[in-house]
């Protein structure tokens, strides 16, 4: 499901062999957020993986979107936070970007992520809609 929603939000192909992908998630993601899962059923529909201060990973199953799943992900980071977090999405993420806007988050930043060799954007969220 990451995966999948990963490449339709940023419209590539992840060339990255799963292991890889798990082994990210283990290492880096897992020790460092907390992981929280949406389900219907019995089937993951969207996880959010975020700390106090930041949302590392927000991802909603394809075909899912837009029934509030990833609004109450956000949420649940939100309520989690130190009054603001911040994240990075890739510029060519539309839906994304409209997304985190549409939920009170401002682009701050315009980069590179030279990984994956895309243009990305920071954003910020400040309970109260207060920018610091």
């Amino acid at each position: 499901m990451w995966r999948a929603s990963f490449e339709h939000g940023v419209g590539i192909t992840d060339p990255h062999p799963l292991e890889e992908q798990l082994a990210y998630f283990r290492d880096e993601v897992l020790p460092h957020h907390r992981v929280q899962l949406a389900w219907q059923g019995t089937t993951l529909v969207g996880f959010v993986a975020s700390n106090s201060q930041s949302v590392a990973q927000l991802h909603v199953k394809v075909g899912l979107h837009r029934q509030g799943i990833g609004s109450h992900l956000l949420r649940l980071a939100k309520s989690a936070s130190n009054g603001s977090l911040w994240l990075f999405t890739f510029q060519q993420n539309t839906v994304a970007r409209l997304f985190y806007e549409h939920h009170g988050f401002r682009a701050v930043k315009f980069g590179f992520e030279p990984t994956w060799q895309l243009a990305d954007v920071k954003y910020e969220w400040h309970a109260g809609g207060n920018a610091a």
